[in-house]
């Protein structure tokens, strides 16, 4: 096989893998459908993209060109090849990589083989099923045993939001959230409780030590501390930050387009960030407190008992330390920390991704990407890290049994410096890399997983 050939064969078989929607190596008249859906997501009102009548026709062409004579309801790559060869459809895209405009012109190829061949098989099909019209959900169902074209009541109409993919991402990223850090919780709370020491002796120190003192002191329940809270934050928080991540992917996604630029895609993650930071700081700031109340009370068993729920917690610091204000405390530093780490965290997770994806494949191995995962985590929290701590800090400045206090942001960062150094903005930097490597790695393959159950497909370019 010369050179040119080769380039061409590859080339066939990304056009392939590209058409093969379900990804189980054979392109049937759905997959067809699903992709005409996703390339041509918003077609004229009433004009039908592709209809299900040419979709199985065209399948039923080139599985004719099969070893075996016979028509099937799918192709293989081989069909696939020998009907591109015998209908003379071009498939090199524009440098070589397939953009949305090169796949759109090689749909329409495969569209207007049915103007060069009989029509017979065409009308046989088409008496058989009905056509179908395209709207501009690119992953809806295809045929009208799937859907309802009209929602004929309220159900109806909250059966089609429950089904749709911001629903979907919204489900995915929660479980994501939950799995991952209800499996890191120990390293979690030994990290906040690093954070939150001030200058004076430290009660925790090492990461061994630590766990060994909660493990004496309060038993699994001391690893387990806040993570109720922790979850019931996480959950909205992880779920919020997927599914706008997905949103504003597609808000900033440029015409003819199928995927994002750097800039854009550090515009999403750090849009991201700061939406699903919004919608749930209270519960972070009451997470941190109970982290730290246990501790300060461990070796006080009966008060240990009586600590507040999580509601009990929010009402006090509601009631106590200035209303609204009182439940964003810290809010500042968060938004400025949260916004570049999300951002460099989806943007470094996408592109390991793309780079640990084997040649020919449309995604890596689960070990791939909790590599990719743990990487881009342990990126993005070494840039970001020192607002994280200020962020805890500022958390509980207010609570009486701590010692320092910070009137702002500002005055917090210079007070660190001043009384612990530069490193006192890096403290429980190791067991956060302890955390943060599973606890990203984790995220991104629950979310990817649970995503590919829910939605039906994978993505072949990032998340």
């Amino acid at each position: 096989m010369d050179t040119d050939d080769a380039q061409r064969h590859q080339l066939v078989k990304s056009a392939f893998h590209a058409l093969d929607h379900n990804k189980d190596g054979a392109i049937n008249a759905r997959d067809l459908l699903l992709v005409y859906a996703d390339t041509f997501p918003s077609p004229e009102p009433g004009h039908a993209v592709l209809d299900e009548a040419t979709a199985n026709a065209l399948i039923s062409i080139a599985s004719s060109y099969s070893n075996d004579g016979q028509d099937s309801p799918s192709i293989s790559f081989q069909d696939f090849q020998q009907f591109l060869k015998i209908h003379r459809i071009d498939v090199i895209p524009t440098d070589e990589k397939w953009t949305q405009e090169s796949l759109e012109a090689l749909l329409k190829d495969l569209t207007q083989v049915k103007d060069r061949i009989s029509n017979t098989l065409l009308q046989e099909e088409a008496a058989r099923t009905a056509p179908v019209e395209m709207t501009t959900s690119p992953t809806m169902a295809v045929s009208e045993t799937d859907r309802e074209v009209v929602p004929k009541s309220a159900f109806s109409d909250v059966k089609r939001i429950l089904a749709s993919d911001t629903i979907k991402y919204l489900i995915a990223g929660g479980v994501a959230g939950a799995v991952s850090r209800t499996i890191v919780s120990p390293l979690e709370r030994m990290k906040i409780l690093f954070q939150v020491q001030g200058p004076e002796p430290a009660n925790y120190q090492g990461v061994i030590p630590t766990l060994r003192k909660m493990w004496a002191e309060e038993g699994i329940v001391g690893f387990m501390r806040g993570n109720g809270t922790n979850v019931i934050r996480i959950v909205p928080y992880s779920a919020v930050q997927f599914a706008s991540y997905e949103q504003f992917k597609k808000l900033l996604m440029e015409p003819g387009k199928h995927d994002l630029d750097t800039p854009r895609r550090l515009a999403a993650g750090a849009m991201a960030g700061l939406t699903s930071v919004a919608f749930t700081y209270p519960l972070d700031i009451v997470r941190t407190r109970l982290s730290i109340q246990s501790a300060q009370m461990a070796n006080n068993k009966e008060a240990l008992a009586q600590l507040p729920g999580i509601w009990q917690t929010m009402v006090t610091i509601y009631s106590k330390e200035g209303g609204i204000v009182g439940l964003y405390r810290g809010l500042g530093p968060t938004l400025t920390g949260v916004a570049p780490y999300v951002a460099l965290n989806f943007q470094s997770y996408e592109v390991l991704r793309a780079y640990l994806t084997p040649p020919g494949e449309t995604s890596p191995s689960v070990g791939m990407k909790l590599l990719g995962g743990a990487i881009a985590g342990s990126f993005a929290q070494t840039v970001t890290y020192p607002l994280d701590v200020l962020r805890r800090r500022m958390q509980v400045t207010q609570m009486d049994s701590v010692s320092y206090k910070y009137s702002s942001t500002w005055d917090g960062v210079k007070k660190i410096i001043k009384q612990e150094g530069v490193k006192g903005l890096y403290k429980g930097m190791v067991p956060n890399y302890l955390k943060v490597a599973p606890a990203i790695s984790i995220s991104f393959v629950v979310y990817e997983q649970c995503k590919q159950i829910l939605i039906g497909k994978k993505t072949t370019a990032g998340m």
